[in-house]
């Protein structure tokens, strides 16, 4: 096994938690904060938007099973890049799109991954994700860890996590662990 680590900072952690848990490869996800100036910050705290923190998935994975860059892909294909400290309803610098790096390989194949979506017109507005080196990961409370797999019926997963499950699983379906299907 070849365990590698990455955060990413793509809106709402509940959302993200509930895509990448379905990946291949994929070991271990956290919710969490990153990137902020507040030691042991609090989810209220971090929605008030002064701790300088983003929410953040703290992803652990196999790059024998699943390559960085189709992590990125996933990453970039399930969250709008383009918005400035907004993903949908959610706004501020802690919904912001980020990406916390822990070696040179990672934020070279992050910059690359721009560029090539960039000249690939993927977008219609450009990217604006954060590339910036991995700082100390905050595990976010218990209660949102596993959000969606236990909250599944509440509104907000209903008509915002579903959806966005939905669309992954049509786009990438081959990266979706079997017992999932």
């Amino acid at each position: 096994m070849n365990i590698q680590k990455i955060t990413f900072g793509n809106g709402c952690f509940w959302c993200t938690e509930a895509i990448f848990t379905t990946v291949k490869g994929v070991l271990k996800v956290a919710s969490g904060y990153m990137g902020g100036h507040t030691d042991n910050p609090t989810y209220k705290e971090v929605c008030t938007g002064t701790t300088g923190h983003a929410e953040v998935l703290d992803v652990e994975f196999d790059a024998d099973v699943i390559s960085f860059d189709e992590l990125l892909l996933i990453f970039f294909r399930t969250h709008n890049p383009t918005t400035l400290n907004r993903q949908g309803n959610d706004v501020g610098t802690q919904y912001r799109s980020a990406i916390f790096y822990y070696n040179d390989e990672q934020k070279q194949a992050s910059e690359e991954m721009i560029k090539k979506l960039t000249d690939e017109h993927i977008y219609d507005d450009p990217i604006v994700t954060e590339i910036t080196p991995a700082s100390k990961f905050y595990k976010a409370e218990d209660y949102h860890q596993n959000y969606f797999e236990g909250n599944a019926s509440q509104p907000y997963c209903a008509f915002v996590i579903q959806p966005k499950l939905n669309k992954f699983a049509k786009e990438f379906a081959e990266k979706i662990k079997p017992e999932l299907l």
